[in-house]
């Protein structure tokens, strides 16, 4: 199970990108609004329960401050995956940097700020999923061969353009 959770709902708006890759991987998982500063012991319970179990990663999404990614990484012995949320005055980068600072000893996988980091962080867990999952591992190298397809027909179509 990937546990996808967010700061506020106002991020499920970046968050449905994540929720749709899992979804299209058959993946099981679960979304939550968890606030690091505003519900820190219902948080807290919910790692705790999340771990017991079995969680697999967490996505922690969050603006401003985002602590959430920290203060789960703080619970857990489980991956932890940031998504920093855009749209604050600094358009994500005071998220961006409260992720990657984290300290010594508690890692946090941080990606690129808005929906771009959300798809990464669910096809990151897709990929942690997929070393012990060979069902997983299939469905990721036909996603990789998609992705190559698409380039190469771009491409083709492109070449076709500049004939003309």
């Amino acid at each position: 199970m990937i546990h996808i959770l967010m700061g506020s709902d106002s991020d499920l708006e970046t968050m449905n990108d994540a929720i749709k890759v899992l979804k299209d991987f058959g993946v099981p998982h679960d979304v939550h609004v968890l606030s690091a500063h505003r519900s820190p012991h219902a948080l807290a319970t919910y790692v705790e329960q999340a771990d017991k179990d079995g969680a697999k990663a967490y996505i922690a999404a969050a603006g401003g401050a985002a602590h959430l990614g920290g203060v789960v990484a703080s619970l857990t012995t489980r991956p932890v995956l940031a998504v920093p949320i855009g749209g604050t005055a600094f358009n994500g980068l005071d998220s961006l940097l409260s992720m990657v600072q984290m300290p010594g000893g508690v890692p946090v996988a941080t990606f690129a700020v808005g929906k771009p980091g959300a798809r990464n962080a669910a096809l990151f867990a897709v990929q942690l999923l997929a070393l012990s999952d060979t069902a997983i591992s299939a469905k990721m190298v036909a996603f990789k061969r998609k992705l190559a397809d698409e380039v190469a027909a771009k491409d083709a179509a492109l070449q076709r353009k500049l004939k003309e």
